[in-house]
């Protein structure tokens, strides 16, 4: 009974720490790119508003891309550590340039200077 730790903790709480690693980093990169692309753009009313918005949905990002990395590990990671890190990296990815080019570059804000609303430095082989 008193055998130590039991296994099944492991890929739970390994799942926690890729999820505030990871979702930290997603966080950081979609903030930072769509305050970037708002202010190409010209997005917005001033930039102490779009700051704000931005500080405001820092957090929010960061849980929404934890979450799937510990629901990862404690499901898939038991069995699949690899398939596990795959699977969260490919999510982790796929939900940063969703949220890039959904807020970042809204299509109801027309602007001369972002033609399309993408900004003039976005790599043009990433759909926008």
């Amino acid at each position: 009974m008193g055998d130590g730790p039991s296994r099944t903790k492991a890929p739970w709480s390994r799942g926690i720490r890729y999820g505030a690693l990871f979702g930290a980093l997603s966080a950081g990169v979609s903030v930072t790119v769509i305050g970037r692309a708002w202010a190409a753009c010209d997005v917005g009313v001033n930039a102490a508003s779009g700051s704000t918005v931005l500080l405001l949905l820092a957090p929010l990002v960061w849980v929404a891309a934890a979450v799937p990395w510990v629901m990862l590990q404690g499901t898939l990671g038991r069995r699949h550590q690899g398939a596990a890190l795959a699977a969260g990296l490919v999510l982790t990815v796929g939900f940063t340039w969703f949220l890039v080019t959904w807020l970042g570059m809204p299509d109801s804000y027309p602007d001369p200077v972002c033609p399309g609303n993408v900004p003039p430095w976005w790599p043009g082989f990433l759909p926008a």
